[in-house]
């Protein structure tokens, strides 16, 4: 029995023997390490993904309008003080340079049955020759001080000197002022047409010289010029009319006849186009006005100047594409602008596009197309 049993120690003692050697065996197969169990794998959150910034569209460039056509106008532009100048229209003067470029443009008589202009210039950086520059009277000055302007203008009647140094207005005078960068002898007209004819300005010029005289060249808050504007304004009990021609005298007519093509007035004169002496081009306007006042002689002036009464109120017609209506207008001062309505009181609204306007006579006759 005992011989059993140390038989069977012997058999157990084998047995853990060689398992131990197999354990170290495999341990150092190993590297003498055991293999560590593997981490549970940790899946990272995906970053969310940044939300895409709404787009922003720039915001439109502003658009200026010319407060005396109401067509685009460069910003800088549309606060000057708009020039006023006097413009020679005897027939021996043509064809007037720059005229095109005016935004409006007054024909009034003076003496002798012709008439005189002013154009209005809101912008006169790109307008090139304008002239020949000729002299002013009194009811040409009243009228630019209702659109706050500077005046220019060569010499002037007695009366328009009174008036100037009455109404204080900033004016340049191409015969008797001090300042007179702005003017120069055309060689060419005076060659063709003399002396007289042959005072001129330039857009360049006056850009120059102007910022250098020491005078107000912006207006100053809330000052209006009475006029608004639509593309395609409506008549007020108009009626279709393709022009009108105003009979200032037995000698001086102005004729508008309506395009359809280009929506606009042509203008003619001495029986013929009324053609700007720089572009070549016959002078075309979107609005025509005719006002009607008192023009009478001037008591005592053996040159036979005239009192015309640009103040006050009176009635009229208007012109726009293709149609025609009475109207009504009024200026309570020299200093006021114009006022126009239609018969009924309803403001009228004019065509975008520069504007031609007549002073006649009640009694002054209209041939109405």
């Amino acid at each position: 029995m005992k011989q059993y049993l140390k038989i069977a120690a012997v058999a157990v003692l084998v047995v853990v023997a060689v398992t131990a050697f197999i354990l170290v065996s495999k341990s150092a197969g190993s590297g003498g390490k055991a293999s560590p169990s593997p981490s549970p794998s940790i899946s990272e959150s995906p970053s969310p993904s940044p939300s895409p910034s709404p787009s922003v569209s720039p915001s439109p460039s502003p658009v200026y309008e010319n407060p005396l056509t109401g067509l685009p106008i460069d910003a800088e532009a549309v606060n000057n003080r708009p020039y006023a100048i006097m413009l020679n229209n005897l027939i021996t003067a043509q064809p007037l340079l720059g005229i095109s470029k005016a935004d409006i443009l007054f024909e009034i008589p003076v003496e002798g049955g012709i008439t005189r202009l002013m154009g209005l210039f809101q912008d006169v950086d790109d307008a090139g020759r304008i002239g020949s520059v000729r002299s002013a009277r009194p009811y040409f000055i009243d009228i630019a001080l209702g659109y706050d302007a500077v005046y220019i203008h060569a010499g002037g009647s007695p009366q328009a000197y009174e008036r100037l140094k009455a109404s204080g207005i900033v004016h340049l005078d191409g015969v008797n002022g001090s300042k007179q960068d702005i003017f120069f002898r055309d060689p060419e007209r005076r060659k063709t047409m003399g002396y007289e004819h042959s005072l001129v300005t330039s857009g360049e010029l006056i850009s120059k010289f102007l910022p250098t005289y020491g005078i107000r060249l912006d207006h100053p808050e809330g000052v209006e010029t009475g006029m608004t504007f639509k593309d395609d304004p409506v008549l007020t009990g108009g009626q279709e009319s393709l022009g009108v021609t105003v009979h200032f005298s037995g000698s001086k007519k102005t004729a508008f006849e309506y395009d359809r093509q280009t929506g606009l007035y042509k203008v003619s004169q001495f029986n013929k186009a009324y053609n700007d002496g720089v572009t070549g081009q016959q002078l075309a306007v979107k609005n025509v006005l005719v006002l009607k006042t008192k023009i009478y002689n001037i008591a005592g002036d053996t040159s036979g100047r005239l009192t015309v009464d640009v103040t006050g109120s009176g009635t009229g017609a208007v012109w726009i594409n293709g149609s025609y209506a009475p109207i009504k207008w009024s200026k309570k001062s020299a200093a006021s602008p114009y006022t126009f309505t239609f018969e009924d009181g309803t403001p009228l609204v004019f065509a975008k596009g520069a504007t031609y306007i007549c002073v006649v006579s009640g009694s002054d006759k209209l041939d109405i197309a």
